[in-house]
């Protein structure tokens, strides 16, 4: 920033610039202790203040935290304030690479790391963030299908944050985060997806239940082979049959057959 003024006007402070400077000196020590008053500033741990001595920002950089003089009539300063500070980017409609259009918004974290900057470099801090957050949401969420404004959302926010971080630099900002809320996507386009994922999952509850039946009919033929090996198995599951049905309560009278009787059948 010297180099910058001394190129801007080598020759330095004019001879109306070093008796103005005379004169608020001389003001300051013909008032003591009274001018103490108008020239001690405090600045809180969260601040800096930036000074300006006719119009030309005092070398030192910013000062603070604590105690600051300044020199009435051609001293000058401005506070800055060095916490993060959030805001919401305004949903955003967008064109998707896959040419849908999906509604995003977007929250911003960013401080001022360089307070000298911040107040020589740009005009208003907040509305020039706010207005490039907008503008770079617009243009990394336009490079993005639908499946990953989805999917990737950590993705998206990273790149964001990394290009807007870029941008800031020369302003002495720094974004520290940025978090993608929400995506909003068309009605139609939601009863669409919504139809397609209920049809996959009726698809693999057909799956899963063929499965079922594939595999029992496997565990049936297993039984049926051991109990055509074993006639005592086939007797015992016949007299199991005929508890478990003794068991329900209903009127039905149940006169059982021996399996003896079947065996000649069985045996043919």
């Amino acid at each position: 920033m010297g180099d910058r003024d001394e190129e801007a006007d080598p020759e330095g402070p004019g001879c109306c610039a070093i008796l103005l400077t005379l004169v608020s000196y001389l003001l300051i020590l013909c008032t003591l202790p009274f001018s103490l008053c108008m020239c001690i500033k405090v600045v809180q741990e969260y601040e800096r203040a930036v000074i300006f001595r006719l119009g030309r920002l005092l070398q030192g950089g910013a000062k603070g935290p604590g105690i600051f003089f300044v020199v009435p009539c051609i001293d000058t300063y401005r506070k800055v304030d060095l916490r993060t500070v959030s805001f919401d980017v305004p949903p955003q409609e967008i064109l998707s690479m896959d040419l849908v259009t999906v509604s995003v918004d977007a929250v911003v974290y960013y401080r001022v790391e360089d307070p000298v900057k911040a107040e020589t470099e740009i005009e208003e801090i907040s509305h020039s963030t706010r207005l490039l957050a907008a503008t770079t949401l617009r243009n990394v969420l336009g490079t993005k299908s639908l499946a990953d404004l989805l999917a990737e959302r950590e993705t998206i926010a990273q790149q964001m944050q990394s290009s807007l971080d870029e941008a800031t630099d020369p302003w002495g900002v720094k974004v520290e985060r940025v978090e993608i809320k929400d995506v909003r996507l068309p009605l139609q386009l939601q009863r669409a997806m919504a139809a397609e994922a209920e049809a996959a999952r009726e698809a693999r509850a057909k799956v899963i239940a063929a499965e079922g039946e594939h595999k029992a009919s496997r565990a049936l033929k297993q039984a049926a082979d051991v109990m055509n090996e074993s006639p005592s198995a086939l007797q015992l599951r016949y007299l199991q049959t005929l508890s478990t049905i003794s068991a329900e309560k209903n009127s039905t009278i149940i006169f059982p057959l021996p399996i003896d009787v079947l065996s000649h059948f069985l045996d043919k």
